[in-house]
């Protein structure tokens, strides 16, 4: 007992000689301990065993008086948790649930003695005159001091937005010209106006701001001399009025209400003029609150007031925010659907679950932010709005490349008549890359945003990671695999494009040039395709670390061994190339090879694809094509034999085919007869007809057509000449009997009468 009450005395005189030396700047000081504290506190210190009492006791104090702080997430230090824990259990050992648990009730234990300090002050200022004197006592307020100080942090406020807001009078004509400017000129380019716009007017704006903040720190020492205010005080209101008024500025930025021009998100004017003034209510309610008037309240009336206040200003700002979250949850799940509605792909999907779910994580955001500053004000405060502000940041750099790039490359890129003329596929090969290099170029973004966005929320360090070798080697080998592919498209653009400017058809070439240079473009194309693809394949290899040695060789092992197995495969591509090198067919070429015939569709490297007459299609490996037959090159050749009775003469029919051939010059086929008809004559004394032959030269592939006009035309004259065109016939004979007569034969005509015939009654 004689211990402990040294130790308590002892305990006594170190707490007040403690609280001496913490308070001589405070307005009201304790009186200093008397020479007797002091003797007992020496006597203490020479026991060893009342010196350790004395230690565990201001250890116990000193953990009472600084809690543990709890992690962002509302997590229960893992040794409050044990000591919690009836079996002393780890943190990691107690359930999720538990720890939850624990964090809700350390949240709901704050709050309650914030607000019931809170409410002991205020309830002390209204009561009694006796009452009134105990509080004012007990929180240890000097309601003179206090006006003046605030008498003091009015003035520097008035003047310091005085000035704030004559500045943006003054710089209003300014943003006005600026806002003009950006809304004008071609649509292409508008978003770059815009950016330039907004860069200068956020210019302004800071300046603006930095002007008024030197404004007040002018007026901050005149008031500390001339008043006798606190330097403290005012400094803290000036460096909230600058953190304040640059985050609205930045609301500007995107939300601009009075400048259209000025304003980088597409939302209309009174969509922009209410998330403004909403964001900036609570940017001023939470900035002055937290970083003026808690600070004030915890140095000139209690610890428990400022937090307590604290936690009622961040409490309001969470209602305010759910009320506007809830009441426009319609609009903005409106916008994004109708946003979603003109995308595709996983854009829309995206937009569509953001548009159900947004104000769910809105409000759960609000609600974190409302825990942690509350848990933690001195360093929660901070980290939630410099995280927020940077990812921001982030959403809006991001958007506004996306939205950039996507305007200044167009829906579809039009190209000259001249490059459309020489290179035809040019331009549809543009306008199917750009589109897929912007998607591929918005995904990179979106990744980088999220990625910075979670190391601004401290998810993990991305500058600590990058500074170790495998970060920064992974961070290289990205970068240089998006520059390898970016490379090899352009190769192949740049490849293709001379290759169509080389064999592409023009104007003045033949059906047989323009059926070569289209045979060549695939081929060309198909090669090119196949050793680009290869190539970069070994490069973006070797860049992540895979030896494309062993992988060369292992290819050559393996084409040896294909070589020697698929002998046919080889003798394919082999008999292809040389036939390509003889010019031996091109597509659309009518030719007959390996037994079939038809119009050539595509030549590979080592078939070719037949289309005949019935439409069958038809693919012929080379190594099956001992001859081909072309039957479209250079010129065709009618060969028409025309048979004429043995009592008609020779000489009149070819007179007729000769009439018949220069009314065929005449008409529709007239463009494809390339030289006058040629009589062979006579070929054969048939059983029932003499034939005649004759050649009709025509251009290729049109020898066909030419020989059915033809064909009409002699029928038609050999009928008009009266020549008859020999056909097979067969005369019936019915015989006779023993007097000469002969038999009845029936005979049905085409009107269904039957006439008998007799021999000597109708001969």
């Amino acid at each position: 007992m004689r211990h402990q009450a040294q130790s308590l005395r002892g305990l006594t005189a170190l707490l007040s000689l403690l609280l001496v030396m913490l308070t001589t700047a405070l307005p009201a000081q304790e009186a200093p301990p008397s020479g007797q504290d002091y003797a007992e506190l020496a006597t203490l210190l020479e026991n060893d065993a009342t010196r350790q009492q004395l230690i565990d006791q201001l250890r116990g104090l000193q953990a009472a008086a600084n809690p543990a702080p709890l992690g962002l997430q509302g997590e229960v230090p893992a040794s409050e948790i044990a000591a919690q824990s009836p079996s002393g259990q780890t943190a990691e050992q107690v359930s999720l649930a538990r720890r939850m648990a624990a964090a809700t009730g350390s949240l709901a234990g704050d709050m309650g003695r914030q607000f019931a300090a809170l409410s002991g002050l205020v309830t002390g200022w209204f009561a009694s005159d006796d009452s009134a004197v105990e509080a004012a006592a007990t929180t240890s307020v000097n309601m003179k001091a206090v006006t003046a100080a605030l008498l003091n942090l009015a003035i520097l406020v008035v003047i310091t937005f005085v000035v704030f807001w004559a500045l943006r009078m003054l710089a209003g004509s300014a943003f006005g010209r600026l806002s003009n400017w950006a809304r004008g000129g071609s649509e292409k380019l508008a978003i770059l106006r815009t950016t330039v716009g907004v860069a200068v007017a956020a210019l302004l704006d800071v300046i603006v701001v930095a002007l008024a903040y030197l404004a007040g720190t002018f007026v901050a020492p005149l008031l500390t001399e001339q008043l006798g205010a606190d330097a403290t005080r005012l400094a803290l209101f000036l460096n909230a009025f600058l953190i304040v008024e640059l985050a609205k500025a930045g609301l500007r930025m995107f939300f601009s209400s009075q400048y259209e021009g000025l304003r980088m998100l597409p939302v209309a004017a009174e969509q922009a003029r209410y998330c403004n003034r909403f964001l900036a209510r609570e940017a001023g309610l939470i900035g002055y609150g937290m970083l003026v008037l808690v600070p004030v309240l915890n140095f000139n009336v209690s610890q428990a007031v400022g937090s307590g206040a604290g936690t009622l200003i961040m409490l309001v700002a969470l209602a305010y925010a759910a009320v506007v979250i809830v009441r426009k949850r319609q609009v903005l799940r409106e916008a994004l659907t109708e946003r979603a509605n003109a995308s595709y792909g996983p854009l829309r999907l995206s937009l569509l679950l953001l548009a159900r779910i947004w104000h769910w994580l809105a409000l759960a955001y609000a609600l974190l932010v409302f825990a942690v500053t509350v848990l933690h004000p001195e360093t929660a405060l901070p980290y939630v709005a410099l995280a927020t502000l940077e990812t921001l940041i982030y959403v809006g750099v991001g958007l506004l490349v996306s939205v950039a790039l996507g305007q200044l490359i167009g829906k579809e890129i039009q190209l000259s008549d001249r490059l459309n003329a020489s290179m035809p596929r040019l331009q549809a090969r543009v306008n199917t890359y750009v589109p897929t290099g912007l998607k591929v170029i918005r995904a990179l973004i979106l990744i980088l945003v999220v990625v910075l966005s979670l190391d601004a929320w401290e998810f993990y360090d991305l500058a600590a990671w990058y500074a170790t070798t495998a970060g920064a080697q992974t961070v290289s080998a990205l970068i240089d695999i998006l520059i390898i592919l970016a490379l090899a498209a352009l190769v192949w653009v740049l490849l293709a494009s001379l290759v169509e400017h080389k064999f592409s058809p023009r104007e003045d070439s033949t059906p047989a040039e323009a059926a070569r240079g289209e045979t060549l473009l695939g081929l060309f194309h198909t090669t090119m395709a196949i050793t680009i693809i290869i190539m970069t394949t070994m490069i973006v290899l070797s860049e992540i670390g895979i030896e494309i040695g062993p992988l060369i060789a292992g290819a050559g092992v393996l084409g040896l061994a294909i070589g020697f197995g698929a002998q046919k495969l080889v003798q394919d591509v082999i008999t292809g190339i040389f036939i390509q090198l003889e010019n031996a067919m091109n597509t659309g070429d009518f030719v007959s090879v390996g037994g079939n015939s038809g119009t050539v569709d595509r030549v590979g490297i080592r078939s070719v694809a037949l289309r005949d007459l019935y439409g069958t299609y038809h693919i012929v490996p080379f190594s099956s094509v001992d001859a081909v037959s072309n039957f479209t090159r250079e010129f065709g050749n009618h060969v028409g034999e025309y048979g004429i009775a043995y009592r008609e003469s020779i000489d009149d029919a070819i007179v007729q085919l000769e009439a018949a051939f220069e009314e065929l010059k005449e008409g529709a086929h007239k463009d494809n007869i390339l030289a006058p008809m040629t009589v062979a004559g006579v070929t054969a004394l048939a059983d029932s007809s003499v034939n005649i032959r004759v050649v009709i030269k025509t251009t290729p592939g049109n020898q066909w057509a030419v020989g059915r006009a033809f064909n009409r035309l002699v029928k038609m004259y050999f009928d008009k000449a009266g020549i008859e065109i020999p056909f097979p016939h067969t005369t019936l004979y019915f015989g006779e009997d023993r007097d000469g007569k002969a038999p009845a034969g029936n005979i049905r005509l085409a009107d269904e009468r039957v006439v008998s015939t007799q021999d000597g009654n109708n001969g």
